[in-house]
């Protein structure tokens, strides 16, 4: 017997579980399992447990709520991290008073504007893959210059706040 032959007795009281436990991860899966369940790491002793044992049902809707919990404090610490490097950025403007940053910006938006503007006025043709590859590359620059002076989106300042203001997640 394998993890994916005891992924539908798992699936129907943990259907999250069922579904890892089918797939690539299924030996991870069904040894936290088994640990959970005290029982040996084996597809045979899973089943066994599940189907014997009555809290087999609540301990795995367990394991699926502590992995919901953790995947949120992971995700909130991708945002912590993230809104870190933006701070980290953002001091550094201030504190080193550099222009070059400044002058790659308006140049690249200066150019962005130019290559927009002469293409729509039949000045400049873009044909061609090198020329769409030239236009799109500009076009990506000019975000990530705006992204960085105004924020990537509009709800970034609201989700900064927000973060802020929030209660750390217990550890689970």
């Amino acid at each position: 017997m394998d993890w994916k032959q005891i992924s539908d007795a798992v699936g129907r009281a943990s259907p999250a579980l069922g579904v890892l436990l089918g797939g690539p991860a299924g030996g991870l899966v069904g040894t936290a399992v088994a640990a959970a369940l005290g029982v040996q790491g084996t597809p045979d002793a899973v089943s066994a447990a599940v189907a014997s044992d009555p809290e087999a049902a609540v301990k795995l809707r367990q394991i699926e709520a502590d992995a919901v919990i953790r995947a949120q404090q992971l995700e909130n610490e991708r945002h912590a991290t993230e809104l870190a490097d933006v701070k980290s950025a953002r001091e550094r403007e201030a504190s080193v008073r550099d222009v070059t940053n400044r002058v790659l910006a308006y140049s690249v938006i200066g150019a962005f504007i130019a290559m927009v503007g002469a293409t729509l006025l039949g000045a400049a043709k873009v044909d061609g893959a090198l020329a769409g590859t030239l236009v799109g590359y500009l076009s990506a620059k000019a975000e990530q210059v705006l992204a960085y002076y105004f924020g990537s989106t509009a709800g970034s300042a609201r989700k900064t706040e927000l973060l802020a203001q929030s209660a750390p997640i217990g550890n689970g």
